[in-house]
């Protein structure tokens, strides 16, 4: 039986499945800022109406549990 082991040379910048690092670390700056999926549901969260949302909540959970 035998083995061949095939050594890679290794690129400077470019991971092992061949990705440019400098390729993408350009494409997730030009990307911030741009409303992309992760931000954009948080600008549109009013905070006020969470609270309210919450303390509604709260005050239901609170009947069930005393009755």
């Amino acid at each position: 039986m035998s083995v061949e082991v095939i050594v890679m040379a290794k690129k400077a910048g470019v991971t092992q499945t061949g990705t440019n690092i400098q390729e993408v670390k350009q494409q997730n700056a030009q990307s911030a800022g741009q409303g992309q999926y992760g931000t954009e549901f948080a600008g549109e969260t009013s905070v006020a109406e969470v609270k309210k949302y919450n303390q509604q909540a709260e005050a239901k959970k609170a009947k069930k549990s005393s009755k």
